[in-house]
């Protein structure tokens, strides 16, 4: 199973009057997941535990 970072009804609510397709919150979720992993790599090199907003 998947975890997820993201809510997909949450994505159907932003997205409106378009339809959302059954990939799209699985990809969504996988750009998430690497943004969280960069962020923690450039916390971890200025030597914090902390995750802020400058990490992204």
């Amino acid at each position: 199973m998947l975890d997820l970072f993201i809510v997909k009804a949450k994505i159907k609510e932003l997205a409106g009057k378009y339809n959302v397709s059954g990939e799209f919150p699985e990809e969504l979720n996988n750009k998430v997941k690497e943004i969280i992993l960069k962020a923690i790599e450039r916390a971890k090199a200025n030597g914090r535990r902390t995750l802020m907003g400058r990490d992204l």
